[in-house]
């Protein structure tokens, strides 16, 4: 059992360390060489400033990304993975603009392409969840 416990820890952790870089390349991404790209992903309804929204949404990324490879000790882990996930749920409806108002983006040129990826926003929120949150067998953790 504790063999199991062991590697199950280390696939979390290994995926709280990937998402966390993730997370740091994207944020980046909305500051540099991506900005126009995550514009795309601005709602025309939402009412702020594409740009600004791009801006603080890329601080926020990379406050994430640092979180998830530094903060390893419960219950602060767990509460950095859920944060994380609503901040996905958040952003959802950038994804679901960018497909009702037909923009291209990040290679997604077509309705279909836009309608794969709102399908892969789920399973960001259950990998921030699933890689942070707390393990009842697992003592501090």
């Amino acid at each position: 059992m504790t063999t199991k416990i062991t590697s199950r820890s280390r696939v979390r952790a290994v995926g709280q360390v990937v998402l966390g870089a993730a997370m740091l390349a994207a944020g980046t991404g909305h500051l540099t060489y991506q900005r126009e790209e995550f514009r795309a992903q601005v709602p025309s309804w939402f009412p702020a400033d594409p740009d600004l929204v791009v801006l603080l949404s890329g601080v926020v990324e990379i406050g994430f990304g640092a979180a998830m490879l530094t903060v390893w000790k419960q219950p602060w882990r767990a509460r950095v993975g859920l944060l994380l996930a609503l901040f996905f749920v958040a952003v959802f409806p950038g994804n679901i603009a960018q497909l009702t108002e037909h923009r291209d983006a990040f290679g997604l040129d077509t309705d279909t392409k836009r309608a794969v990826r709102l399908l892969f926003q789920p399973l960001l929120v259950l990998w921030a969840w699933l890689s942070t949150r707390p393990r009842a067998d697992v003592a501090g953790e």
